[in-house]
């Protein structure tokens, strides 16, 4: 049984003396979304506050989050609906989590199991049993945000059953150096592809060549997109794994080739700008080049769940897939760490550690 004072420092309590006996109060930090942003967002847009321990009901469960996921579609979630409601100032911020089951009032899920939830911002969340998903515990654990999570199965699910890539296929993918772009250049060099990526910076670029094996890198910040593409790609390019949308997909449609594929798996360039912009000449590029543009979400394909783990835990193990993790420690910094992972500082699968996973 999980004592909840076995790690003191990672929690908030509240101290009373009633009737002569010392009485502990365990409180639940949780960060808010205090003011929706118009543009830019900074940490100022969030809040920490504490709030009692939740309370499993019949059919719920009280789980200790673990890992938090940091994503670029968190920014997205403030703009309004989607694929989920949207995230209104005074909301605790939702987010993908990695936790361990502290109380089952759901028999199926027994105690200290690992469950992967729709989560939010916080030490404890409470949730229902059925939307729980109990996964085998990794070492290190985090490679069940990265590898053998979201961000594994976004690239792995993207780029295999949306991209169908074929050997010899040109591969272009957009924010190269993050969670997903590492993992879809990385898999279409497994599969044959000759893989091309976008990334912000010369070092960046370097990095995804030299460490991470492809082909070649663009930096979209040197000014010169369209030329040092064409050079990247001579005979033009088969899938475009986007995560960008904006300009970048503007540039890179013009270089398709017929019957090419666009994965759009986000539009991280578009969730800061008050007046988003799409590529232009669309959909007369697509009729001309019979180009064939999909969106996706991860949860589309969640029946080939199994599938997707054991090839990505595979390919890793076999070193073909280097896995890349960016881990923040506390609570408390997932708001600078959200911002700084749109302004392109993370390398990899960006996460918090709110406790340890022993």
């Amino acid at each position: 049984m999980i004592n909840f004072l076995d790690n003191p420092s990672s929690i908030d309590m509240n101290i009373d003396d009633v009737f002569g006996e010392t009485v502990v109060r365990i409180q639940n930090r949780q960060i808010v979304l205090a003011s929706v942003p118009d543009g830019k967002l900074d940490p100022s847009h969030f809040d920490m506050r504490t709030a009692p321990m939740p309370e499993p009901g019949d059919g719920s469960l009280l789980v200790e989050t673990l890992y938090l996921s940091l994503d670029a579609a968190n920014r997205g979630w403030m703009q309004g609906a989607s694929y989920r409601d949207a995230v209104t100032a005074g909301d605790v911020m939702p987010g993908f989590v990695i936790g361990r089951v502290l109380t089952s009032r759901d028999s199926s899920v027994p105690i200290d199991s690992v469950v992967e939830i729709e989560g939010e911002w916080a030490d404890y969340v409470v949730v229902s049993g059925d939307r729980a998903k109990i996964v085998l515990p990794v070492q290190p654990l985090s490679r069940r945000l990265s590898v053998l999570g979201i961000a594994g199965k976004t690239a792995y699910f993207g780029l295999l059953n949306v991209g169908l890539p074929q050997a010899g296929d040109t591969l272009v993918v957009s924010a190269a150096a993050g969670s997903v772009g590492t993992l879809v250049g990385q898999i279409g060099k497994i599969k044959g592809c000759r893989v091309v990526g976008i990334a912000g910076g010369r070092e960046k670029c370097a990095w995804l060549v030299d460490e991470l094996g492809f082909d070649a890198a663009v930096d979209y910040k040197a000014g010169s997109l369209f030329k040092d593409l064409k050079s990247a790609c001579p005979e033009g390019i088969d899938i475009y794994f986007d995560n960008v949308g904006g300009p970048i997909l503007e540039t890179v449609l013009f270089q398709m080739n017929e019957k090419g594929r666009v994965v759009c798996c986000g539009a991280v360039s578009q969730y800061e700008r008050a007046k988003p912009i799409g590529p232009r000449n669309v959909p007369g590029l697509l009729v001309v080049k019979r180009l064939r543009m999909e969106g996706f979400l991860v949860m589309d394909f969640a029946e080939y769940d199994a599938q997707a783990e054991a090839d990505l835990a595979e390919w890793s193990a076999s070193g073909q897939l280097r896995v890349v993790e960016d881990i923040v420690e506390g609570l408390e910094n997932a708001p600078e760490a959200l911002v700084g992972l749109l302004n392109g500082e993370n390398r990899g699968k960006r996460m918090v550690r709110l406790s340890n996973e022993d």
